[in-house]
């Protein structure tokens, strides 16, 4: 999630101040990503070095307002006609545990995945509970929130399915087939540790 960005375009609608900023951004993602204050001003403190925003006009209760600047306007116009780039490698920490976990001797990866499931099928009754009991159809906030919760719900899915499909896979395998011991081979400083097979060379 860009900060950053959804911040700027909330300015390029009209000046702020803090606590302003992040009412906005809750009003139009429905609290699902909750940003304390410290993480507005540091954000905002950010965009006013690169030149994003200014500060503008103070009111009577000391409020200062942020202003975008046109650096920050096409910013907010390059940030919206972009695609979302997804990283080629991944980090999401479920995906690495079960990798790590397939490969440990003694390790029961089912009774894992039998976990997991457990707690993702309860987050998706939560998420659907969420949307059925406070989305209007009718309001703009109400449909903004729940296009974030419908991304969160279709993520949850996806993970399920996902987990049905690591656990037919590693089905297909006898117990701790995959497991592996520490290599003797000591990596070289810096690189990390690979196994090369030349390929065969042709008969000539």
């Amino acid at each position: 999630m860009s900060v950053r960005q959804s911040l700027l375009a909330i300015l390029d609608q009209g000046p702020c101040y803090g606590y302003q900023l992040r009412a906005e951004f809750d009003r139009r993602t429905g609290s699902t990503w909750p940003l304390n204050v410290g993480q507005i001003y540091n954000t905002l403190d950010r965009l006013e070095r690169d030149g994003m925003v200014a500060k503008g006009d103070v009111d009577e209760q000391g409020h200062v307002y942020w202003e975008i600047t046109d650096a920050g306007a096409a910013d907010v116009r390059g940030w919206l006609a972009s695609p979302v780039q997804r990283s080629q490698g991944t980090r999401d920490e479920l995906a690495i545990k079960l990798s790590v976990a397939a490969t440990l001797p003694g390790v029961d990866v089912g009774e894992i995945i039998q976990t997991q499931r457990r707690a993702s099928l309860a987050q998706l009754q939560s998420l659907n509970r969420a949307k059925y009991a406070g989305a209007s159809p009718d309001g703009r906030e109400e449909l903004a929130w729940s296009l974030v919760v419908d991304s969160m719900i279709f993520a949850a899915e996806a993970e399920v399915r996902w987990l049905d499909h690591t656990e037919q896979r590693l089905a297909q395998h006898p117990d701790h087939a995959m497991a592996l011991e520490l290599s003797t081979e000591r990596p070289r400083r810096g690189r990390p540790a690979r196994s090369e097979t030349k390929p065969a060379q042709p008969d000539t």
